[in-house]
């Protein structure tokens, strides 16, 4: 399955089961994979498959300065050149000779954005008219955390699935522009960024040759091999480590099978056995060290689950502080915090396949999945016991607690205004305050009880998924083991979130590759 097909939205019944009454939402985070798009890489051409394809934006748009105060947007149309048969330049076509709306290799076609409007809008249904989570209409973005990686289609992805949350309908007509946020290449954790770790380099170089070794002689590859062999450049066998990669013609049968008839392979790629086995190597190659590697684990995705359990400490801070901020309803109010200021309860990050993935198999809950689809996402999800909490509630519903309207206090600094701002040089970061990034094992009593009586649920394309650390008795919700304690949660992700990423990036480099023995994946 290359696109993800959704279910149903949940029923009365389901959502009673999923949401308990005794459960208060406080914080939605999202993973989202991009949308369908072009082969990465164009392969296979002597199957008749053209390398370029007609499904991608025909018009795009740029802001320009118009003077020396003044911006405007500027519409264009943009089309590939290419080199010709005597390698002068030409203008670069689809199957049928289409100039217009031409995809770059990797590129988010017009049916990825489709699908990720699509989730945003199936995000709305549950968290809008479902749950009253988020307010039905807003007036700016400042309860939401919009991020991408720095390729296009994870940020177009990101857009789509904005737009379709909060369409313009749901906006007010003054309604600011929404604030997105990117990193450079070098800084970048919302994916597995081995071209600017070397150590992690290293270490998946060295998981994906033991899996080379491991898949290459076997009775399935050879099976490929009877498949695919006529097609592959000089009729090589296929291998894990072939060029291409099976990794790469993977990619090739996944975005081609996504889309229309003028862009398929032969039939033989489609078969059912090839692609289940092609599924299983590539799963091993690309993620078993989130497995069996805290220091995989660390280096590939511990600095994006550091700050998705950082803002979940975050929250809880800002919680027992100034009282829960009121967003949403039946009545659709505009989601303001008291004292006018508003804080993160939406997080939407566009990333990719190995992101998803990578997570979920460093908490132990990939077990027996298969490749991202498309637009697949996850959900980390942030609950209160409202029941348990209820004195609490009451005395930061006073009128005059700290935060309100009445408070004479100073307000706390919210989370997404503590991006902006340091108590030291803007250069310098500045330490860490109160339980969002310290470790678990750091923290004082006090601290770890203000982490009482709050969950963590993860959702994985609408299923649930369980986190084996929160299985053991006081470690979950009772009753229900896929409710993992916020304290055991964050003691399992303490273990691989790193402390200086980029010079443990540095370190270690020629160190072995293995760890002597597994290191099991989503236990304290």
């Amino acid at each position: 399955m290359t696109t993800f097909v959704p279910r149903a939205p949940y029923t009365k019944e389901e959502l009673a089961q999923l949401y308990p009454q005794e459960l208060e939402l406080q914080l939605v985070q999202v993973l989202l994979r991009h949308g369908e798009r072009s082969p990465v890489s164009p392969r296979f051409q002597n199957t008749g498959l053209r390398p370029y394809w007609p499904y991608c934006a025909r018009q795009f748009s740029s802001v320009v300065m118009a003077t020396t105060s003044n911006w405007d947007d500027l519409k264009y149309r943009r089309r590939l050149e290419t080199f010709g048969l005597d390698d002068g330049p030409v203008i670069a076509s689809g199957p049928d000779g289409e100039f217009d709306g031409i995809c770059q290799p990797g590129q988010l076609t017009n049916k990825g954005r489709e699908t990720t409007l699509a989730l945003g809008q199936r995000l709305r249904h549950l968290y809008v008219d479902q749950l009253h989570f988020m307010p039905k209409l807003i007036s700016d973005s400042d309860m939401i955390y919009l991020r991408a990686t720095p390729m296009p289609r994870a940020l177009e992805s990101v857009q789509q699935a904005f737009y379709g949350f909060y369409p313009p309908s749901a906006r007010t007509a003054d309604f600011p522009a929404p604030t997105i946020i990117t990193r450079t290449p070098a800084d970048e954790t919302l994916f597995p960024n081995d071209g600017n770790c070397r150590r992690f380099a290293h270490l998946s170089r060295a998981f994906a040759n033991r899996a080379a070794e491991h898949w290459n002689e076997t009775e399935d590859v050879q099976y490929l091999s009877k498949l695919f062999t006529k097609w592959m450049p000089g009729n090589q066998p296929v291998a894990v480590d072939s060029h291409p990669r099976l990794s790469g013609i993977m990619d090739t049968i996944n975005a081609t099978d996504a889309h229309g008839p003028k862009t398929k392979l032969p039939k033989e790629f489609y078969d059912p056995r090839a692609r289940a086995i092609i599924d299983k190597i590539g799963v091993e190659e690309w993620f078993e060290g989130y497995k069996e590697s805290v220091e995989y684990r660390m280096l590939g995705i511990g600095g994006l689950m550091g700050d998705i359990t950082s803002r979940m400490a975050s929250s809880i801070e800002r919680n027992g502080n100034d009282g829960l901020v009121e967003v949403g309803g039946n009545d659709g109010d505009l989601g303001r915090g008291r004292g006018g200021e508003t804080d993160i309860k939406l997080a939407l990050s566009g990333c990719h396949d190995t992101t998803l993935a990578a997570c979920l198999t460093s908490l132990g809950a990939f077990e027996g999945e298969k490749w991202p689809p498309f637009t697949s996402h996850i959900a980390f999800e942030l609950f209160r016991n409202k029941v348990a909490t209820s004195a609490t509630q009451r005395l930061s519903d006073a009128p005059a607690s700290a935060g309100t309207l009445d408070g004479s206090h100073e307000k706390p600094q919210s989370w997404w205004a503590s991006l902006f701002s340091s108590k030291k040089s803007p250069n310098v970061p500045s330490e860490p305050e109160g339980i969002a990034r310290k470790p678990l094992v750091e923290l004082t009593p006090e601290q770890r009880n203000e982490m009482k009586d709050y969950y963590v649920r993860i959702r994985y394309n609408d299923k649930i998924m369980q986190v084996p650390g929160c299985k053991p008795e006081g470690k979950h919700l009772d009753g229900d083991t896929t409710f993992c304690t916020l304290e055991a949660f964050k003691g399992i992700v303490d273990k691989f979130t790193p402390k200086n990423w980029k010079h443990a990036c540095a370190s270690n480099v020629d160190a072995p590759s293995f760890p002597k023995e597994i290191e099991r994946a989503g236990y304290e």
